[in-house]
C-alpha cells in the first residue's frame, strides 16, 4: 500500500480539498486525514477571471501560480504522504475541439513540496479520443467494494452522484473483477449542478453559495425557463458525456428575469431534472442514489432529487465515506494507479475506445516529468 494526498479544486471554485488514502490503487486500505483551504474573494475573482482560458492565453501563468501555491500551502500539512494527486483547476474543458485544460504544474508542486506528484490526468484520455471526464467512476466502484467489505453496502448495482459545479454520476457494480472490466462503471457528466447557483449567488448577493439552500427552499421553479432547459439536446445524447462548467449558459439567462427566490429554486429543479433524464442511460435501476459533493448539503436541492426520482437518495456519509473529501481521495487512488500503469478510464466512463493510463509524473530531486506505465518507482512499491 502507498500513502497517497489527493488534491482536487473543483470547478465550484470554493477551495482545494486534501485528503489521504492508503492503496495499492486497486483496493482501499484506509481513509487518512483531511483538510479544505478555502479560496479567498480575490483569488475566487482571479480564478472566475480565468475560466474559459487555454494555456496560450497571458492570463494563465498567474492563475497557474495561485493554483500551485495554493495546493503548496495545504500540502505541507501531509509530511507523511508519500506521493501527491494533483488534478489542478479546471479552465477549459472542450474534448471534441481543443482538448481540456488545467491550470497549475505537477512539476512545481514536486519542486516545492518535495514529493512526487501524479497531474495532468485528462489529457491522454482525449487525446486518444474520449472526453476526459468523468474521472472519479472507477474510484466509484472502489468505494463501493470496500463499503460491502465493511457492510455498509448491500450487493448489487448502486449509483454515485457527485454534485460540485457540474454534477456526474457513476453507476457501478462492486462485483465486478476490476472497474474496467465489461459491466463494471457506466459514467456522465449529468448536468450543471452547484455551478449556477453559485453564480447566481455571488452576481446577486455577493454571497459563495445559498447556505443550506434556504433561498431556494423560499421560491418556486419556473416551469417555462425548466422545460426549456431540459429541451437541449444533451439530454439525448447517450452515455458516457461530459461538460464544461459554462455549456449551460442559457441556463442563467433563463431565470435572469425571475425574483432570487425564484431563480434559486429553478437552478435547483434543473440540477435535479437533469438527473432524472439521466437515468434512461443506466444499465439497470441502482437500489440507492449516493450523493457526494457540496450540493448534498443543499436541503432544497436533496429535496428536489428525492421528489425527481424513483430510488432512495442519501449522503454517501451513510454508507462510511467523507462526501466533502471524495474527489480529493479519488486523486489520490488515482496516482497510484498511474504508478503502475492501471487504466483510470475507458469506454463507459469517458467513451475512450479503450481503457487508458494517463497522467504525468514529475520527481523533486531527479528532475524531469515521465509518463510511467506498469512501474512502480523505487520506495513507492
Amino acid at each position: 500500500m502507498i500513502r497517497a494526498l489527493g488534491m482536487m479544486s473543483g470547478t465550484s471554485l470554493d477551495g482545494v480539498d486534501a485528503a489521504l488514502i492508503d492503496t495499492d490503487g486497486i483496493r482501499i486500505g484506509a481513509f487518512g486525514a483531511h483538510a479544505f483551504r478555502a479560496f479567498s474573494d480575490n483569488e475566487q475573482a482571479a480564478l472566475h477571471d480565468g475560466l474559459g482560458r487555454w494555456p496560450d492565453d497571458p492570463a494563465v501563468p498567474d492563475v497557474a501560480a495561485l493554483i500551485e501555491a495554493a495546493h503548496a500551502d495545504l500540502a505541507a500539512g501531509f509530511a507523511d504522504a508519500q506521493l501527491i494527486g494533483f488534478h489542478g483547476q479546471t479552465l477549459a474543458h472542450d474534448p471534441r475541439g481543443r482538448g481540456t485544460h488545467q491550470a497549475g504544474s505537477g512539476a512545481a508542486l514536486a519542486r516545492a513540496t518535495g514529493r512526487p506528484v501524479v497531474w495532468d490526468f485528462r489529457s491522454e484520455d482525449v487525446r486518444r479520443g474520449g472526453e476526459g471526464a468523468p474521472l472519479v467512476p472507477f474510484f466509484h466502484w472502489a468505494c463501493a467494494e470496500w463499503a460491502a467489505g465493511q457492510g455498509t453496502l448491500q450487493p448489487g448495482p448502486v449509483a454515485f452522484l457527485n454534485l460540485g459545479g457540474v454534477g456526474n454520476i457513476s453507476w457501478v457494480d462492486p462485483t465486478a473483477d476490476a472497474p474496467e472490466a465489461p459491466g463494471a462503471c457506466l459514467a456522465f457528466d449529468t448536468g450543471p449542478a452547484n455551478a449556477p447557483l453559485n453564480d447566481l449567488m455571488r452576481a446577486r448577493r455577493r454571497q459563495a453559495r445559498d447556505e443550506g439552500g434556504a433561498l431556494a427552499l423560499s421560491g418556486r421553479p419556473d416551469a417555462a425557463a425548466l422545460a426549456a432547459f431540459l429541451s437541449h439536446p444533451y439530454f439525448s445524447r447517450p452515455a458516457p458525456k461530459s461538460l464544461d462548467r459554462d455549456s449551460f449558459a442559457g441556463l442563467s439567462d433563463g431565470v435572469a428575469g425571475l425574483s432570487d427566490a425564484d431563480a434559486a429554486a429553478t437552478l435547483v429543479a434543473a440540477a435535479a431534472g437533469a438527473v432524472a433524464a439521466g437515468l434512461a442511460w443506466l444499465p439497470a435501476p441502482p437500489a440507492r442514489l449516493l450523493v457526494c459533493g457540496g450540493g448534498r448539503h443543499n436541503r432544497a436541492m436533496m429535496e428536489a432529487l428525492s421528489r425527481a426520482l424513483p430510488m432512495p437518495v442519501a449522503p454517501v456519509e451513510a454508507i462510511g465515506l467523507n462526501g466533502d473529501m471524495l474527489e480529493a481521495q479519488a486523486f489520490g487512488w488515482l496516482a497510484v494507479r498511474v504508478l503502475r500503469g492501471l487504466p483510470i478510464s475507458g469506454p463507459t466512463t469517458t467513451a475512450a475506445p479503450e481503457p487508458v493510463c494517463g497522467g504525468r509524473i514529475s520527481h523533486p530531486r531527479r528532475g524531469g516529468t515521465t509518463n510511467v506505465k506498469g512501474t512502480v518507482p523505487p520506495g513507492l512499491r
